[in-house]
């Protein structure tokens, strides 16, 4: 009965925390029908395998936007982390081995706050050309890349959680939500883009100390 109690504080805790991160687009229900899962038993089923996750970079400093002439292997021309970027990346790797979440492949865009991203949480990444950027609506090859980021969100992982981390235009396009800064969006792989659920990064720090093992 205590650990009950003490399951649903934690689940009411999460929710409130992630109310603070300020209005945001309304979220796509699940193609499936089915509710959107709460943190704690998105971690629950994270915790078997199998899934997508959609990580936005984590936190960045908004003071530098990216270079009219941008060249992805020159960070001084991109928009970058900051520090609070960097401890939410941080964060949220420790969480997920605090967590016992399997993660398998992990595949990112080729801005430098993506591969920031990535390496600071789960240690490396492949680079994914998909991920990189996204054309506005109607331009030549929008139809292409949508079709091939859908193609990303549907496909079963070969081993623990694929993780992509990447920007907001690609998630919204994909699957017509929004997420924050070092937001997930956790999604089960098949024919249809089935949304879960997703976790703020301000939820991972309290989900790791209250259901870490």
């Amino acid at each position: 009965m205590k650990d009950a109690v003490s399951r649903a504080l934690l689940f009411l805790a999460v929710l409130a925390l992630a109310g603070c991160g300020g209005a945001s687009a309304p979220r796509a229900e699940p193609e499936s029908g089915d509710a959107r899962l709460g943190p704690v038993e998105l971690v629950e089923r994270l915790r078997e395998g199998g899934l997508v996750v959609y990580l936005r970079h984590a936190a960045t400093d908004r003071s530098k936007e990216d270079a009219g002439v941008l060249d992805l292997d020159d960070c001084s021309t991109q928009r970058n982390l900051d520090e609070r970027g960097r401890e939410q990346a941080r964060a949220i790797g420790e969480a997920f081995r605090a967590l016992e979440i399997p993660v398998g492949e992990v595949r990112t865009s080729e801005y430098c706050r993506t591969r920031e991203t990535a390496e600071l949480a789960f240690g490396e990444a492949v680079d994914e050309p998909t991920l990189t950027g996204f054309p506005g609506e109607g331009d030549p090859g929008y139809e292409e890349r949508l079709a091939a980021t859908r193609g990303l969100l549907r496909a079963a992982p070969v081993s623990g959680n694929t993780v992509l981390v990447a920007h907001i235009k690609n998630i919204e396009a994909a699957a017509g939500i929004s997420i924050e800064e070092g937001e997930l969006a956790v999604f089960r792989p098949g024919d249809e883009i089935v949304h879960l659920g997703d976790v703020p990064a301000s939820a991972w720090p309290q989900l790791a100390d209250e259901l870490g093992r």
